[in-house]
């Protein structure tokens, strides 16, 4: 936990990665849907999108918007392994372990919760 507060914070730091929030759209989404299910996207586009080794159009392969995870993998600087070796140090042209995207996951999940509870209720977060 110590290490999500920590790069959350130094997220703070980048004028660029603080302008992304979340839209009503992906609030709604989420509450829709539920963590459970934003989680298991956001294993999905990790595991598709950014653990390979040379993932397919490396640094275009993440939208800016149309997902709550999108938003997340942009504001978290976990949007292409090109942001990933400079924030994260995780070197480019080797694919992610397990515990890498674990991990991945885990700071994109604190960033959506700490960003939806901003301005929002959380009653139906757990379906």
């Amino acid at each position: 936990m110590h290490k999500l507060r920590a790069a959350l914070e130094r997220l703070k730091t980048s004028p660029f990665r603080t302008r992304f929030h979340l839209s009503h759209e992906d609030r709604a989404y989420i509450e829709q849907k539920g963590l459970q299910v934003i989680r298991h996207h956001a294993e999905d586009f990790v595991a598709k999108r950014l653990a390979p080794a040379f993932p397919r159009n490396d640094g275009k392969q993440t939208p800016m918007r149309g997902h709550p995870v999108f938003v997340a993998q942009h504001a978290c600087a976990c949007c292409c392994r090109g942001c990933l070796e400079k924030w994260y140090q995780v070197p480019r042209g080797r694919a992610l372990t397990p515990k890498e995207q674990k991990g991945i996951v885990n700071l994109l999940m604190a960033w959506i919760l700490m960003e939806y509870r901003r301005d929002s209720s959380t009653e139906n977060l757990e379906k």
